[in-house]
Order: C-alpha cells, then sequence, then structure tokens
C-alpha cells in the first residue's frame, strides 16, 4: 500500500474506491441451534427458517468505541498505513454512548503519535444504513474540490441486542474499516446508484437508556422489501440511461450483495430482484428462465410482500442465482448474526475471501444497503482488472484470509451465558461510575477493551497486545 495517495489533489482522482479492508468480530458466541433448545422454539426456527449457524456477542468489557478502535488500529497495522496519510475518518454506527461526543473523536487518540489532528468527519446515524451514508461521504470528499490528496476511512460499527424474546436471536455485534482514495481495486461506479428514503416507524431507539430496539418485525420486513423494490426499479433506469445495460436483471451482474438481517431474508431478496425482472420483462414468455412463473404475470408488488406462493416460487427459480452471486457472502453473516451497520459490508469481506483473485478480476457487484425509519440505496461495485490493482486486490486478499480462523477459533458460550451476558449489559449499560467484569482472557490478539467508567461518564480503554507484541 502506498504511503500516500498517487494522484495531486489538483487532477481530478479516478477509480475511487477501496483501497483496503478490515472486520473485527467478537471473540465470543452462541450456538443457534443450542438457542433453539434454550429458548424452548421449534427446532430449525433459527438456523433454517432465519439461516443463522452461530451469533457473536459483547460482554460488559466491549462498546462501540472499543470495536472502532481494534478494527481501526488493525487496518493501519495490517496495510503499514501512516496515520499522517488520513484526511478524513468518517463513521457509521447506530449504537450510541452519548448524544454529544462522537465515536470518531474517541478514534482521534490513535492519530496523537503521528501529530495528525487535521481529519474531517464524525459520525453518521440511521440504524444499518449509517455505514452506507458515511461510505458515500468519504467517496464524495474524495471526488470533490475539497480533497486535500490523502486517504479517507470509514468504519462501519455496531452492537446489536433485543429484549428478551423471539428478536433476540437476529443479533449481532463486529466493526468494518475501509481505506478510501483513487486508483482503488474496489471501484464504487458512482454513475449507478438508486435511493429511496420514507419516514415509518418499523425500528427505532426512543429510550436513551436502553440498547433495546422498539420493533414491528412485520413492518420491517415489508418496508425492507418495499425499499428493495423501489432501488432496484430506480436502479435499472438509471442503468439505461447510462447506456450500462438496455434492460438489467439478475444476469446483468456477478454478484448481488445485500444488508443480512438474517440470511434467509437475503435469499428472498434475491427472489424479489426476479420478481422484479419478471415483472418488467416486456417478453417474459421468451425467457425459459421464466417458465412456470407464467401465472404470477399479473402479481402486483406492493400485495406481494407476505404472498407464500410467490415467495417460494421465485426462491425457487432463483435459486442457481442465489448459490452463484449471493450465497458467497453470508459466510459471517450466518457466523455472526446482524452486525448493523457493517452487515453489508461484512459480506463484501465474505463474498471476496470465497473467490480467488482471478474470479474476482473484472467482476460487477450491486450491493443493497437498508435502515429503517428508513433509508436505503443500491449502487455497484466494480473489481479492476488492471495490473497495480490487481497487486493491492491480493494484499486485501491477504489480510482477510484470517477470517476463517478467527471465526473457528472464537469460544462457545452457552445459551445461559449468553442470557446472564446481556442481563448484564442491560442492568450497568449507562452506570458510571463502573468497573466492567467480564473476562478477557479469550480476547483476539490486538482487541481493545473497556477499562473502567469513572464518576463523569468518561470511559477509559487498554488493549490486548498485539500478536507482533506477544
Amino acid at each position: 500500500m502506498p504511503a500516500s495517495s498517487t494522484q495531486h489533489p489538483n487532477t481530478r482522482p479516478k477509480d475511487v474506491g477501496i483501497l483496503a479492508m478490515e472486520v473485527y468480530f467478537p471473540a465470543h458466541y452462541v450456538d443457534q441451534t443450542e438457542l433453539e433448545a434454550f429458548d424452548g422454539v421449534s427446532s430449525g426456527k433459527y438456523t433454517i427458517g432465519l439461516g443463522q449457524s452461530a451469533m457473536g456477542f459483547c460482554s460488559d468489557r466491549e462498546d462501540i468505541n472499543s470495536l472502532c478502535l481494534t478494527v481501526l488500529q488493525q487496518l493501519m497495522e495490517k496495510y503499514n498505513l501512516s496515520y499522517s496519510n488520513i484526511g478524513r475518518l468518517e463513521v457509521g454506527t447506530e449504537t450510541i454512548l452519548d448524544k454529544s461526543k462522537s465515536v470518531k473523536t474517541v478514534l482521534m487518540q490513535l492519530f496523537e503519535a503521528s501529530g495528525n489532528s487535521s481529519v474531517e468527519g464524525i459520525d453518521t446515524t440511521n440504524a444499518c444504513y449509517g455505514g452506507t451514508a458515511a461510505l458515500f461521504n468519504a467517496i464524495n470528499w474524495v471526488e470533490s474540490s475539497a480533497w486535500d490528496g490523502r486517504y479517507a476511512i470509514v468504519i462501519a460499527g455496531d452492537i446489536a441486542v433485543y429484549a428478551s424474546g423471539n428478536a433476540r436471536c437476529t443479533g449481532g455485534a463486529g466493526a468494518v474499516a475501509m481505506l478510501i482514495g483513487p486508483n482503488a481495486p474496489l471501484v464504487i461506479d458512482q454513475r449507478v446508484r438508486s435511493t429511496y428514503m420514507q419516514h415509518v416507524y418499523d425500528f427505532y431507539k426512543p429510550d436513551m437508556l436502553s440498547e433495546y430496539p422498539v420493533v414491528d418485525g412485520k413492518l420491517s420486513v415489508q418496508c425492507y422489501l418495499r425499499a428493495l423494490d423501489q432501488c432496484y426499479q430506480a436502479f435499472t433506469k438509471k442503468a439505461q440511461q447510462e447506456e450500462f445495460e438496455e434492460l438489467f436483471t439478475l444476469s446483468s451482474a456477478d454478484g448481488f450483495i445485500f444488508h443480512s438481517p438474517y440470511c434467509k431474508l437475503v435469499q428472498k431478496s434475491l427472489a424479489r430482484l426476479m420478481l422484479n425482472d419478471f415483472l418488467q420483462d416486456p417478453n417474459p414468455d421468451f425467457q425459459d428462465l421464466y417458465k412456470g412463473l407464467e401465472e404470477f404475470r399479473e402479481v402486483k408488488l406492493e400485495d406481494s410482500y407476505f404472498n407464500k406462493q410467490v415467495e417460494t416460487a421465485f426462491m425457487k427459480s432463483s435459486q442457481p442465482f442465489f448459490i452463484q452471486k449471493t450465497k458467497p457472502s453470508l459466510l459471517i453473516a450466518n457466523q455472526v448474526g446482524n452486525m448493523y451497520t457493517p452487515s453489508l459490508y461484512g459480506c463484501l469481506v465474505s463474498f471476496l475471501i470465497h473467490h480467488s483473485l482471478s474470479e474476482l478480476s473484472g467482476k460487477r457487484i450491486v450491493l443493497f444497503s437498508y435502515g429503517s425509519g428508513l433509508a436505503s440505496s443500491m449502487f455497484t461495485l466494480v473489481i479492476s482488472a488492471e495490473a497495480p490493482q490487481q497487486t493491492q486486490l491480493q494484499k486485501i486478499h491477504q489480510c482477510l484470509s484470517d477470517v476463517h480462523n478467527r471465526l473457528n477459533t472464537r469460544v462457545k458460550q452457552t445459551p445461559g451465558q449468553f442470557e446472564q451476558m446481556l442481563k448484564l449489559r442491560e442492568e450497568t449499560h449507562h452506570n458510571a461510575p463502573y468497573t466492567p467484569v467480564g473476562s478477557t482472557e479469550n480476547f483476539f490478539p490486538g482487541t481493545w477493551y473497556l477499562k473502567e467508567v469513572d464518576d463523569k461518564h468518561r470511559r477509559q480503554y487498554e488493549k490486548i497486545p498485539s500478536a507482533a507484541a506477544t
């Protein structure tokens, strides 16, 4: 990775996108099969019905600040980056510890040794969409006249926890960091991007003293699917306007990656795109792909959100597309759960490490980001086939190669231990002063953790020695 950007700020930057990536998830998890038995639900409800195998969770030793400190420092160290060469730092999160002080300001302590305090950007918040908004802000900064030639960093991080009940199994936690700049191996294509936003109370957090959201599960799924429909329709129109594709369909891109509240909704979402393709195709009867679907020609999208017959038919027909273009993105989502803002980018990490470098070269990926309340966007990422960018892509591949090992070396906790830890977090969430009691023994090397909260709610952190220092 170069020490600084290779383009002068007076030269319009080209191929702006992601130059480096890092992901962090907790070292503790609970098995979803065991959680089914513990919760007394039917066998397969979480594993088959939701598509989840495990769920990562945090003790009272970790909070949003510690997650972001960890993933930022890991990014800088793995790619041998200088803090002096960062000009913008954006954080997307909905895990709020303070109504005034941003997580970004906490991260500035890592910049102190370099003497660099000239770093633009603060936090962006709207449910699971904050990371995407932060990414767009960073991309726009690099492409603007305000750009000073340095890199930007985007961090998406959250701790997803729910009150005891049927939503608790859809939690998770983690953070993703992305280095943004020109001449990137993962180029964000600004030509084709769509956005859909609306005022709705499908999921929100009105109680400032609680980590738990208020959730209308059925409405949230309906909003997600409606946003997907609206974004995809606008996206396909833009693709035609930009002469990217005469008729954009599932065949037009090499990957489709979605925000993943749970993996089964992602599979249903890809089927939903096929339904859109089918209804928009002027001659569906001439497409072998749509054989057996003729009876659904008059279906109206707004009436089909919970139509099981439509859902089942299109999930079956879209299965080959799902296996090839979307399932490779679901490793971390399946094993860690919903990470909120980093969920989509954890899926991108999973997609990248699933494929070889030669398989990734030149690929076009469509990404869908959704945050309740609601905010959503669909955009494209192109993996460069140019030789210098392929070298950078190889570095990303190498730095993310430990994801499988980290997943496999996590420590499994019993559902009872999981419940006890969430109860502890619930009871101590805003306590001050407070000294955490959770063990740090099994934390990954390089993990930051909460040491104490003083009587003025000021938080102090320490770090497990990194692998190089152990």
